[in-house]
């Protein structure tokens, strides 16, 4: 396989023709960024795009202009589109609220459309395809002042005289029917009024869900939890939920039957339906102090599993996006899921689930410049790179595990509209939930039409994305690496001289393995590396992934 190793990059013309730029790609190193498709569905505006690295549309699903996302958008393995879009605010109504989930083809026909927005329930924010094909959906429930109050809601923290705590239901797109629910109203505490129900001691019990842990105050304290984000763990079969308003991570157990998840017993952990983990604010269940807070009003939660091999994927990761981190910046949160496969639990440390800090929090190169308040998106990409998506600024981003944007780019919508190139784009004006790359050998694209269809600014500049590194920087290396995957020694070697030195990190950027190289070969001991996935870097530059089994 051919590798590109950069001699030098960028001239002073390449900045003057950068500073032009304010939509649409902004910069892009060709040879350190991922190769790729990103996809998003930008607010205000009926069209998801897939755009390929020099911001040129390579496919679009319109729609009538009336519908508008309602956040996710997921483009599925055989090419289908699953979407979230609304046509109106809804009789419940707050950010993320939604109306319908649609799954179209490659061409846009319409295969598959279930909707939800009643007076008394409402979809919102994000859905989850699973393996049998069935879809995880989140919506908001209506429970009344009495039925709050009974159950041991304190009477001044329901202004609206009202509560919609959220519910997680698995739909069969087949038959429409919920064959799987999980409520979060089945498993609260309190320890304000005795004769209520729940009554209990909310520091004793992680597990369960306090009622009146409240932060969003005022005209939406209705909308108590606020979830934002759902993802599946196969191997586990286990939910994971991004619980904003507690800002705290939650994750559940699926295997229960919908009658155990109302419970505390039952399924493959034993617990039912209490919570399995929590990570981000001990203070929601009343232990630790503010000092013990990491996580600020959190989006995106997932594990970083994306484009591995299921035998190999990186399940050991946890991603979150940090959007109100202190400092009024945004990070972007990589840790080590505390999950032990012994005792089937998660770990705690001094009565606190882990992580008590974030070691490998990633940030833009000047933090203040990547800052949204709420929306945005976090995924490690097939090389190790770093994908963000600030959402209020419609900004995505993709860095080096040395910190280096090696892409960028700003969704040129304003207020839904397209923008000429040269437009200035302010905070909120382009939002954007989430952006996701799909890498080309992603099995949607197979024998697909991925040329260009042009760009979605007017007035584009269709040279820069060409100007940015000239080709005369640029010499051929052959690079192998083998056994793979391998479980003891790994070689490398390639046909060029010039190679001066290797280096071996694991997915979220930690350096396991660094050498000086004299030779066109070596042969690397990865025998006491951990199972997973590596990257091996040749020059600072050459990526390639490797397995150790």
């Amino acid at each position: 396989m051919k590798y590109l190793i950069i001699l030098g990059i960028c001239t002073l013309s390449y900045f003057a023709v950068a500073q032009d730029q304010t939509i649409g790609l902004l910069s892009y190193n060709k040879h350190l960024a991922s190769d790729g498709y990103t996809l998003f569905f930008p607010r205000q505006q009926s069209t998801v795009y897939l755009i390929n690295n020099c911001g040129e549309i390579v496919h679009q699903w319109d729609d009538d202009s009336m519908f508008v996302p309602n956040n996710a958008v997921y483009l599925l393995e055989n090419g289908d589109l699953m979407k979230c879009k609304k046509s109106d605010q809804g009789p419940i109504g707050s950010g993320g609220g939604g109306y319908f989930v649609e799954i179209v083809t490659w061409d846009n026909d319409l295969i598959w459309s279930y909707e939800l927005n009643t007076t008394e329930e409402r979809l919102h924010h994000d859905i989850e395809m699973l393996p049998n094909g069935n879809v995880l959906m989140i919506a908001w429930e209506r429970r009344t002042e009495e039925e709050a109050i009974v159950n041991g809601r304190s009477p001044e923290t329901l202004t609206n005289g009202v509560l919609y705590p959220d519910y997680i239901f698995e739909i069969n797109p087949n038959t429409d029917e919920k064959v799987w629910e999980w409520h979060a109203w089945d498993h609260l505490i309190q320890d304000v009024d005795s004769t209520k129900s729940n009554y209990g001691v909310v520091a004793e019990h992680p597990e369960l869900i306090d009622i009146n842990y409240v932060e969003n105050t005022g005209s939406l304290d209705w909308d108590w939890l606020h979830m934002n984000a759902i993802d599946y763990h196969e191997e586990l079969d286990q939910i994971m939920l991004c619980v904003p308003y507690f800002n705290e991570l939650w994750i559940i157990d699926h295997s229960t039957t919908t009658a155990e998840a109302a419970g505390s017993t039952g399924g493959q952990y034993g617990k039912g339906g209490d919570l399995l983990y929590r990570v981000g604010n001990p203070q929601s269940y009343k232990r630790g102090s503010d000092l013990d807070q990491v996580l600020f009003f959190p989006h995106d939660t997932h594990w970083a599993n994306e484009f591995l091999s299921p035998s190999h994927a990186n399940y050991n990761d946890v991603l979150v996006f940090n959007n109100k981190a202190p400092g009024n910046i945004s990070k972007m949160e990589i840790f080590d899921n505390p999950w032990s496969q012994d005792s089937l639990t998660y770990l705690q440390k001094d009565g606190l689930y882990q992580p008590a800090v974030f070691d490998n929090s990633i940030t833009h190169p000047v933090p203040t410049e990547f800052y949204s308040s709420g929306l945005s998106s976090v995924q490690v990409l097939p090389n190790g790179n770093v994908l963000g998506c600030s959402g209020g600024q419609g900004y995505l981003m993709e860095l080096t595990a040395d910190n280096e944007i090696v892409w960028e780019y700003k969704v040129p919508l304003k207020l839904g509209v397209r923008a000429p190139q040269g437009t200035i784009i302010n905070y909120f004006q382009n939002l954007t939930f989430r952006a996701f790359k799909y890498p080309p050998s992603y099995s949607a694209f197979n024998g697909r039409d991925l040329s260009s269809k042009g760009y979605i600014e007017l007035d584009p500049n269709t040279t820069f994305c060409d100007s940015l590194t000239s080709i005369d920087n640029v010499y051929d290396v052959d690079v192998r690496v083998y056994p793979n995957p391998t479980s003891s020694i790994l070689n490398v070697d390639w046909d060029d001289l010039k190679v001066t030195d290797i280096s071996i990190t694991d997915m979220i950027g930690r350096e396991v393995y660094a050498a000086a190289v004299s030779e066109n070969s070596m042969s690397i001991d990865i025998s006491d590396f951990e199972k997973g996935t590596y990257i091996i870097i040749i020059n600072e530059v050459t990526k390639k992934l490797f397995v150790v089994e």
